[in-house]
């Protein structure tokens, strides 16, 4: 039953991070370089939206793995350029804004509940009753 539920927070935060940068995605796109980050934000939206499929419909550890690394990476992404101006790197236009404003809070938070969730998934998934069964069955 737990897993169950931090399978569905994961899934309720990634939505949230595909709502929030799908939104906010044409308001960025003329910041460009080679790629422009309205293109960034639509990028992260379809992994949100892909690794919250594999944690609904499956139990595959890798999409679990997979919700963790694009929900994790939005928390570094949002902190990194919010504090620090990196500048323009490769074909990545300068993403850089000390600014906070509503939508930009909630994706943060959502991605982070989110990341702390798929972490606790992956460490009671390899500490459950079951899994520890079928590893003393190999030995």
């Amino acid at each position: 039953m737990g897993g169950l539920v931090l399978r569905l927070v994961v899934v309720a935060g990634l939505a949230v991070d595909v709502f929030v940068h799908l939104r906010l995605a044409p308001g960025y796109d003329l910041n460009t370089a080679a790629v422009s980050e309205g293109a960034l934000f639509r990028v992260e939206a379809a992994l949100a939206a892909v690794a919250a499929v594999l944690v609904l419909v499956t139990r595959w550890r890798v999409g679990v793995v997979l919700a963790l690394l694009v929900a994790a990476g939005g928390v570094a992404a949002v902190l990194l350029y919010q504090y620090v101006d990196v500048g323009a790197v490769g074909p990545f236009p300068n993403m850089y804004e000390p600014i906070s404003y509503p939508e930009k809070t909630y994706s943060l938070v959502a991605e982070a509940v989110a990341a702390l969730a798929a972490l606790a998934l992956l460490v009671l998934g390899s500490n459950s009753p079951a899994r520890r069964g079928r590893e003393r069955g190999r030995g």
